[in-house]
């Protein structure tokens, strides 16, 4: 069996750096090729993932699979053999159901999709990217009906990303998070002069912010051996292996924030990804365990530690040593409140702590009509105008702040904007459990000693790559299921501190 072992690796080796050469193209197409390359580079990557999933779904591999599946499980549930035997089961299952024309065609639509995306948020002009829109919604719908006739077409497209994760529960945790961050929100509006982001408005040379944001994910554990960081429309990251991850983050001359913790957060992503074991390399448990576990990386070392109080301490010589001049006269508390003002904002992203699951329920909720129906794509912008008045009292002025803010649409990823969600509940829930292990994190963070930090969520998260799901992996790191109420609780606490009510 070992033989065999050994040979359906090989197999899955060819298909990785298959994927390995298609994540680096696509990074390409985000970040430095010229516009005119897009039909071309459409051709390369769908020839390309076409070719992946033959490669993938070949008999001979679902007969291997078949084959060892029992063997590997003999060995322990948590044997590395069992562990491979499982994820690649669960990926061929869904992988097998695709005809591999349909990938072929879901890959050029998602091409040519980001480009009339990009082209539409130049020009703020939604009815660019609308027919594209429509034929992402067509794709997933077909898809969701491939891999799971008998289950609704959310539910079979939110299992890509966040296996286990239904509608229905989804439903259940954005009542209750919001119920419990209303109150929040009501109190802080009430005291909302209290604190300013002055700081943080001004004119930032863009190149400076780059020198910044690459001390800073440094600082945090990026390794730029194994890594590097650029410029993209919007921040993202990818991999072409576990020694290969690429960031990228955005710099608005007139807002700096937007730079700074795009870069911690897609560098949250990267330690993840950088954490897997090395000889998980080309396997099929090398990376997270789901999005919203990803997530959970990415927002802990954005907001958990980067807009802490004892990050803006550690910080505030950085952002004097990058802009000169501009930082002289503010305290590490003027720092840290600035990184905190909590309002009503257009753009996720850039969205505070407290108001930020609200843009993801609007999403979500917008994303599911589109799907059962409810919702066509031209009426589209004029209901996610509404929602925004609904949930945050503001509405986008033009398309480009509203509905073209995002680019998941335009890569066919439908069912992806709950996993930032459930990242947030996930991240308080694990900071809580490193308190209790590490102790005085903050004076760790104070210090610009992350190390500590990464480790146990290394040894907790990362080392297990995709070898449980994230239910199971989160039970096994802390023992306890994902819930609302750390979150909450964790919100309350830092913002009733910062505005004193």
């Amino acid at each position: 069996m070992e033989k065999k072992f050994s040979q359906l690796r090989r197999k899955y080796e060819e298909v990785a750096a298959l994927g390995s050469a298609a994540s680096v193209l696509g990074w390409d197409q985000r970040v430095y090729m010229p516009p005119k390359g897009a039909e071309a580079r459409g051709r390369a990557l769908a020839a390309l993932e076409e070719t992946l999933h033959v490669k993938f779904t070949a008999p001979e591999t679902g007969a291997l699979i078949a084959e060892l599946y029992d063997w590997a499980q003999a060995r322990g549930g948590d044997s590395f053999e069992a562990a491979y035997l499982r994820a690649l089961k669960r990926d061929y299952d869904k992988a097998v159901k695709l005809p591999a024309a349909f990938v072929s065609e879901f890959s050029l639509a998602c091409t040519a999709a980001y480009e009339a995306w990009h082209k539409a948020k130049q020009a703020s002009d939604f009815s660019v990217f609308a027919p594209h829109l429509e034929k992402m919604l067509q794709l997933n719908l077909r898809k969701a009906a491939i891999l799971d006739p008998k289950a609704a077409p959310y539910d079979a497209l939110l299992d890509i990303y966040e296996p286990g994760m239904t509608r229905a529960r989804l439903d259940a945790i954005f009542a209750e998070l919001l119920a419990g961050l209303k109150p929040v929100i009501k109190a802080i509006a009430a005291k909302s002069g209290k604190v300013s982001d002055a700081p943080f408005r001004g004119d930032f040379d863009p190149a400076a912010q780059l020198r910044l944001a690459d001390e800073l994910v440094k600082a945090l554990g990026f390794d730029f051996d194994r890594g590097r960081q650029d410029r993209s429309p919007h921040p993202f990251t990818t991999g072409g292996s576990i020694n290969d991850i690429r960031i990228t983050t955005r710099a608005h001359a007139d807002w700096l924030p937007a730079c700074v913790y795009a870069s911690i957060h897609e560098c949250g992503h990267a330690l993840y990804e950088l954490g897997s074991p090395q000889d998980f390399e080309f396997t099929p448990l090398a990376g997270g365990a789901s999005l919203g576990m990803h997530e959970s990386q990415s927002r802990f070392w954005e907001n958990v530690v980067g807009r802490s109080r004892p990050f803006a301490a550690w910080a505030l010589p950085l952002y004097r040593k990058h802009f000169p001049g501009k930082f002289d006269n503010l305290t590490p508390e003027d720092l840290y409140r600035a990184a905190n003002k909590s309002a009503p904002s257009l753009v996720r992203v850039e969205a505070d702590e407290v108001t930020y699951n609200l843009h993801i329920a609007l999403r979500y909720e917008i994303e599911t009509m589109l799907l059962d129906g409810s919702l066509k794509v031209k009426d589209a912008p004029a209901m996610w105008n509404s929602r925004m008045k609904d949930y945050l009292g503001i509405a986008p002025a033009n398309d480009a702040e509203g509905i073209l803010q995002d680019v998941h649409w335009s890569q066919g990823t439908l069912g992806y904007f709950p996993t930032y969600t459930l990242g947030n509940l996930a991240a308080a829930q694990l900071f809580n459990a490193m308190k209790r292990d590490l102790g005085d994190t903050d004076a760790l963070v104070a210090r610009g000693e992350f190390a500590p930090l990464l480790a146990w969520l290394g040894g907790k998260i990362h080392v297990h790559g995709r070898k449980y799901l994230p239910e199971e992996l989160l039970q096994r790191a802390i023992g306890e299921k994902l819930s609302v109420g750390p979150f909450v609780d964790y919100i309350k606490a830092k913002y009733s501190e910062i505005y004193g009510f």
